[in-house]
């Protein structure tokens, strides 16, 4: 399997199988749309009048080179079910949901603003305690773990995250584990102490806010009903300031704010290098739910973005779009390319209770309910399920040339689109697939 496209003057095509990426001629772009491998005939007759039958001949033999050396129209008889469904029931990553509370009352918060379909309440420290010992124990030979601080907003309770990392430092030690920590806020409590704390002990930081505050504010808003932006903007700045290592700034985007590009032009004009902006995933009820008739103008601005991305990269600047990012030398393992971010196998979340859900946006919905940390013994039922939720089992997968990259999507989303994990959410899709193209097309554009 083959997908071909131009992105401004390149012809790109993609062996689908492989993973090699080219930047070809037209002549070899045009005769792809004829090519059999078997009458050169019939091509010469198609394309005659446009180019020559030496032209033809060369892009020829270019096509049959690139196939004998495993690069254009290669098989996939690599993929057994043994790399499909016999993976390790070891758990790698866990989200640990710290707060189930909130300060801020996001409209199209998926987690009941911070509640989670129940009551409201805050992670214990030995809750917590427990949590890490499950991970490690449930870690198998993996030495490399992550542990996310998710909310609600976990700077509400950030007492017991300090005392949890410390703990996670002596146990790593113990154990022969490396733990990762991550932390996800609104900004809102981010005073100096918990900068500098959180600059010192988290590899990867995300501070949420949706761009120019008028986009911002009508989401994003306090309990009160008052905007955020204000609140938060001068605390992000200073965080930014000092740090060191990895963190994004996310924003949310809904079909009022379709020009959604503008507002990644306005985190960046704000000094914020690192930027990721997220399509709301919400039923077509919500009046702001992103429809199908949105989908070109969600591509054109990705289509800017792009150019975005290649003026900043020319000049030098600091700019980074999450979405843009593939690594075409190595990416990630042939496992995560068949299955994706492992909800469910690799990676579980807990509630303040001690509940195991398979992954955060599952948390509260009792269909999905894996165990609870103070049971004596814990089975995962759902674990064929999830484990078995790979792109040869869904079959608007198969035939999909992004597969590889996307992984069949997220299984939250296809669940709460359409009842079923096993039916990716389609219009983000269409949304990853024109994501793909521009990453794609921005190296193509970067290396001339």
């Amino acid at each position: 399997m083959i997908h071909k496209y131009k992105f401004k003057e390149n012809y790109i095509v993609m062996d689908v199988n492989s993973g090699a990426v080219h930047v070809v001629e037209d002549v070899i772009y045009d005769v792809l749309d004829h090519y059999d491998g078997s009458d050169n005939n019939a091509i010469a007759a198609a394309l005659d009048g446009k180019y020559t039958a030496q032209q033809i001949d060369e892009a020829l033999e270019d096509i049959r080179t690139l196939k004998r050396e495993g690069m254009l129209f290669t098989d996939d008889s690599y993929i057994t079910k043994e790399l499909l469904e016999s993976k390790e029931p070891a758990i790698k990553a866990m989200c640990l949901h710290i707060a189930h509370d909130c300060n801020m009352k996001c409209r199209y918060c998926f987690g009941d603003t911070g509640a989670f379909e129940g009551e409201r309440s805050l992670m214990s420290y030995e809750t917590g305690v427990k949590a890490i010992d499950f991970l490690i124990s449930h870690s198998g030979s993996r030495r490399n773990l992550e542990i996310d601080f998710f909310g609600g907003e976990p700077l509400m309770n950030f007492e017991v995250v300090k005392r949890l990392v410390d703990y996670g430092k002596k146990a790593e030690a113990q154990f022969g584990k490396c733990i990762r920590f991550t932390i996800t806020t609104n900004g809102i409590l981010l005073d100096d102490d918990k900068t500098d704390f959180i600059n010192e002990y988290m590899d990867n930081v995300i501070l949420s806010i949706d761009g120019r505050p008028e986009v911002n504010d009508n989401m994003r808003k306090t309990c009160g009903g008052q905007g955020t932006y204000d609140k938060i903007i001068g605390n992000y700045k200073r965080f930014v300031e000092k740090r060191v290592g990895l963190y994004y700034v996310r924003g949310t985007f809904t079909r009022e704010n379709l020009d959604f590009s503008n507002d990644i032009l306005h985190l960046t004009s704000c000094g914020f290098g690192n930027v990721s902006v997220e399509p709301a995933v919400l039923p077509p009820s919500v009046p702001f739910a992103l429809r199908d008739e949105d989908l070109e103008q969600i591509k054109e601005q990705y289509d800017l973005l792009a150019e975005i991305c290649i003026e900043k990269a020319k000049a030098m600047e600091n700019f980074e779009f999450f979405h843009f990012n593939i690594d075409l030398d190595q990416g990630p393992c042939v496992v995560k390319r068949l299955s994706g971010c492992g909800a469910g196998t690799e990676y579980i979340a807990v509630s303040p209770e001690g509940d195991l859900y398979p992954c955060h946006q599952f948390v509260g919905n009792k269909n999905f309910l894996l165990g609870n940390l103070y049971e004596s013994h814990f089975i995962n039922k759902l674990y064929d399920l999830f484990n078995n939720a790979h792109i040869y089992n869904k079959a608007a997968c198969r035939e999909c040339w992004a597969k590889f990259y996307c992984s069949g999507g997220c299984h939250a989303n296809a669940f709460n689109i359409n009842g079923d994990i096993l039916k990716p959410y389609v219009l983000g899709c269409e949304m990853e697939r024109k994501r793909v193209e521009c990453a794609i097309g921005i190296k193509a554009e970067l290396n001339k």
